[in-house]
């Protein structure tokens, strides 16, 4: 008798492969457009969590934290 959980996993793993597929030299420009990343602002969010790092490493501890000014 087959297990049918194994079955389901099987059947589950062909479809996800399934769905695989090759990009052709000329869609990849198409993919290659900056509102195709995965973060469209890089450098902002860079900044952004710079600065919010730099004010949760201020605060708290034992002795006199720091500004939280954001700089190096």
């Amino acid at each position: 008798m087959i297990n049918i959980g194994c079955t389901l996993s099987t059947l589950a793993l062909v479809l996800m492969l399934s769905a695989c597929s090759t990009v052709e030299p000329w869609e990849r420009g198409a993919l290659a457009k900056p509102q195709m990343a995965s973060d469209p602002h890089p450098l902002q969010s860079s900044l952004s969590t710079h600065v919010y790092n730099s004010r949760e490493a201020a605060s708290g501890g034992n002795s006199a934290g720091g500004g939280g000014c954001g700089c190096y």
